[in-house]
């Protein structure tokens, strides 16, 4: 997958291809093992939620450099109605499905850069970071 290539999002079989992916960036990436854990788990917390509350959607990924550092991301992108509060949705507890409303914002601390917004399209775009 090439940083501009999207990798839909409709099926388990595509959460575990996105772990994969998101795996194999984080290892060219250098983090740490710790880290690449903690970003996989994050991206496969975004891409069931993408699947689930926001009807099927994309994850695009790649590495990213800044100086002397480097990262990887993860953009997901869903097709649903939107996230009315992304504030409230990051409360722990808060759930619009039968969930423990643990993930959205368990995913946020799991990374070093979380940016969720509207998609002016509609629906919701989340943003993830990781750097070494």
């Amino acid at each position: 997958m090439a940083a501009d290539e999207a990798l839909p999002l409709r099926s388990d079989e595509d959460v575990v291809r996105a772990r994969h992916k998101v795996r194999e960036l984080a290892q060219q990436a250098g983090l740490r093992l710790v880290d690449q854990t903690k970003f996989v788990t994050a991206v496969s917390e975004l891409a069931r939620n993408t699947i689930i509350h926001g009807g099927g959607g994309r994850l695009r990924a790649g590495l990213m450099q800044d100086g002397g550092r480097q990262g990887v991301f993860a953009t997901f992108e869903d097709d649903g109605p939107g996230i009315p509060d992304i504030q409230m949705a990051l409360t722990d507890g808060f759930s619009t499905g039968t969930g423990l409303g643990l993930g959205f914002g368990g995913a946020r601390r799991l990374v070093n850069e979380f940016d969720a917004r509207p998609n002016p399209t509609g629906g919701t775009v989340v943003r993830v970071a990781t750097w070494r």
